[in-house]
């Protein structure tokens, strides 16, 4: 798969993680498990990139005596979550296209 293909499905994917609840690495990995396997050294690079872009916030909470990251997805991220959505019926028309079966007309055209 095209990589920038793939970074900008796996940022919706950590946003969608967060959306009905904030978060930590860990857990967002276990919930997205059964969609779309991702690593540690994966998510941690997009969270940072998400982060910049402030499509969330980070806040820190004692958990056993350590410090957890907890992320919360803001105004911005949710409205990156609906573009994209819009985005991809566009995605989905040029896939159609593309895996079409050739017609006759098609095929001449291609000799």
């Amino acid at each position: 798969m095209d990589i920038q293909l793939k970074r900008g499905l796996l940022d919706i994917c950590v946003l969608k993680t967060i959306k009905a609840k904030d978060s930590y690495g860990y857990q967002m990995i276990k919930d997205m498990k059964p969609y779309i396997e991702i690593s540690e050294s994966t998510l941690y690079p997009i969270l940072r990139r998400l982060e910049t872009a402030k499509h969330l916030t980070v806040h820190s909470v004692e958990h056993n005596g350590r410090l957890r990251k907890y992320y919360h997805i803001t105004e911005a991220g949710l409205e990156r979550i609906e573009t994209f959505k819009k985005e991809w019926n566009e995605i989905m028309s040029i896939y159609e296209f593309i895996i079409r079966e050739e017609t006759d007309d098609d095929k001449e055209r291609i000799s």
